[in-house]
């Protein structure tokens, strides 16, 4: 696991509220540590956490 995947599932697991998350946090999250939103979304499906209101299908 590299330092970036580390930082991705922390935040998830920070940010998430009862496994879920909307996604416009699961962007900012992928904006604020430069990692494309598809890597937020796969770190997110393991760890069991759902994207919802997802506006722009990047989930």
């Amino acid at each position: 696991m590299t330092i970036k995947e580390k930082d991705i599932e922390k935040l998830l697991r920070k940010k998430s509220d009862e496994g879920m998350l909307t996604c416009s946090e699961a962007r900012k999250i992928a904006e604020e540590l430069g990692v494309p939103y598809k890597e937020v979304g796969k770190t997110a499906d393991k760890l069991k956490i759902k994207i919802k209101n997802c506006e722009l299908n990047c989930f």
